[in-house]
């Protein structure tokens, strides 16, 4: 199972990205955190509109299963949605990437149904 972390930094010890669509990078790793793939969220970060959507689709690109991540917009959460990507929520109390992968494994992360921030169109 692939699961992505938005990030700030580019390893599991650096600090997550509290925004999805806007993210730095995303971390994707194996489910129990072996591996890590570091995809740069460029050309998102520096988009006028539609960052979420194309960092959705970065993500679908990788095969994702499931994203760990602060905030996702309504757009961002549709196309996540469709792509079959499940999104679980953290809070403030996940400092890094290590961290948000702990706590997904053991069950202490909630999983979204919906958007968690309005977008920008709002």
């Amino acid at each position: 199972m692939k699961v992505a972390v938005t990030a700030m930094a580019e390893d599991l010890d650096g600090s997550v990205d509290r925004v999805f669509g806007r993210a730095k990078c995303f971390l994707i790793s194996d489910s129990e955190g072996g591996t890590v793939e570091v995809i740069k969220n460029v050309q998102s970060v520096n988009a006028a509109q539609g960052a979420g959507i194309q960092a959705a689709r970065q993500v679908a690109d990788q095969k994702v299963d499931v994203l760990l991540t602060g905030n996702v917009g309504p757009n961002a959460f549709r196309a996540l949605e469709a792509a079959g990507i499940k999104v679980y929520q953290f809070e403030s109390d996940i400092a890094t990437g290590r961290d948000a992968l702990r706590a997904w494994k053991e069950g202490r992360l909630q999983e979204v149904k919906s958007p968690t921030a309005e977008g920008h169109g709002f």
